[in-house]
């Protein structure tokens, strides 16, 4: 099948079939007489595998781990679980963080007038080398974190 057809069966553009591909993610298409990529099911399979486990959070590089898993008869579920468990203690780390975030905005918006005068806590507290406790707490937070990676 060609590109399209993968991109119709997959959900994924042109463009992002390309870049996985060009990335060595899925297995290399055939090419026919004319040159141009021939896929497959394996490859469509591969492809909704790699879509799938970035819904689910899993970086590229990770991606790449569970499909090399996939393809490995000899793999441990124990190993995809680790694997699983990792993304998901990351991911309730950011929860965290985010929660974090959100509540010095909050504290933030709530010290703000909002009216037509220029002073601004928010801007104040932005800007101050001796932010409040919203801004200071936040980013000890962050900084352990992932943030602003």
């Amino acid at each position: 099948m060609n590109i399209s057809d993968v991109s119709k069966q997959t959900g994924l553009t042109n463009k992002t079939i390309r870049f996985y591909e060009s990335k060595g993610m899925i297995s290399e298409p055939m090419r026919g007489e004319n040159g141009y990529r021939r896929y497959s099911q394996k490859q469509v399979n591969e492809l909704l595998m790699i879509k799938r486990s970035r819904l689910v959070g899993f970086s590229l590089e990770e991606s790449r781990e569970l499909l090399s898993l996939s393809r490995d008869p000899e793999r441990k579920s124990a190993d995809v679980k680790a694997k699983a468990e990792q993304k998901l203690s990351e991911i309730d780390h950011q929860i965290q963080e985010l929660l974090a975030m959100k509540q010095s905005l909050q504290s933030l918006i709530s010290q703000c007038p909002g009216n037509q005068q220029p002073g601004c806590p928010i801007i104040d507290a932005l800007t101050q080398d001796n932010a409040p406790d919203e801004v200071s707490s936040l980013q000890d937070c962050c900084q352990q974190g992932r943030v602003d990676q």
